[in-house]
């Protein structure tokens, strides 16, 4: 009896080691949507597993991960950020290319299925909201679009930053900007699907959004990461990607 209770015990301390991996993500806030999808996917063939996702701006995420974050995979809006990491000797392996986003101009209020950046200037559009230039792509974005059409001393004074392209949105959408140039891929999520109007920026006014992601020194030898990388490359992912209004590598965007 007394040899049997003890088995059960070295059973119950050994079960939880061997069967639980974790990781924990860091994803620029474009992937917000997206990405919970994908994983809700992925939690499916690894229910034994936990994966947390963190949503914010791409540059913040860098310099934390530089000071020591404990992120596992970095999924940047800019893939140059990435890079960085590589190079700096804090990423385990390859950078990931997974997409290229686009940037719209989005109007609750205002019709802008047509709207252009030199639309911007008029008098009725008193706020533009835009993601922090400093650390966000997609406001480093915007400003190059600015700057490109000829508005941005004109509109400067009208802009309202966001610590990130949620953030940014979020703005627009409770009407504390009448235009808001956000993401195609929050623009198709769930919150603002149907409402307003939004109209694509021409993608030759700034340079491309392109993005990538890395699995982190730390999780060099993390199974869990690494499938989870693997994954993002599978046709069910891609398929999501798609329907977010991400052009994949390779692959000529269809909006």
């Amino acid at each position: 009896m007394l040899a049997r209770i003890i088995l059960l015990l070295l059973a119950v301390a050994i079960a939880p080691s061997v069967s639980a991996e974790k990781i924990t993500i860091a994803a620029a806030s474009d992937l917000r949507y997206c990405l919970d999808e994908v994983f809700a996917d992925f939690r499916k063939a690894h229910p034994g597993d936990e994966v947390d996702v963190v949503y914010g701006s791409s540059g913040k995420f860098k310099t934390q991960i530089e000071q020591g974050a404990p992120f596992d995979l970095f999924f940047s809006a800019d893939i140059a950020f990435p890079r960085d990491l590589l190079k700096a000797n804090l990423a385990a392996g390859e950078v990931h290319p997974y997409a290229t986003g686009r940037l719209v101009l989005w109007s609750k209020t205002i019709d802008a299925k047509n709207l252009k950046v030199t639309d911007l200037t008029r008098d009725d559009i008193r706020k533009i909201a835009i993601a922090n230039p400093q650390h966000a792509p997609y406001g480093k974005r915007a400003e190059e679009a600015l700057r490109a059409g000829g508005v941005w001393e004109k509109v400067e004074g009208k802009l309202v930053l966001g610590e990130n392209i949620a953030q940014t949105a979020q703005f627009a959408e409770s009407g504390n900007a009448q235009v808001g140039m956000i993401a195609l891929a929050l623009v198709l999520g769930p919150e603002m699907a149907g409402k307003g109007s939004y109209n694509l920026v021409p993608d030759t006014l700034h340079e491309p959004l392109e993005q990538g992601f890395v699995i982190t020194k730390r999780a060099a030898d993390n199974p869990l990461a690494k499938a989870f990388a693997d994954y993002m490359g599978s046709q069910q992912t891609r398929a999501v990607m798609v329907r977010y209004g991400f052009a994949l590598p390779g692959e000529a965007s269809g909006h």
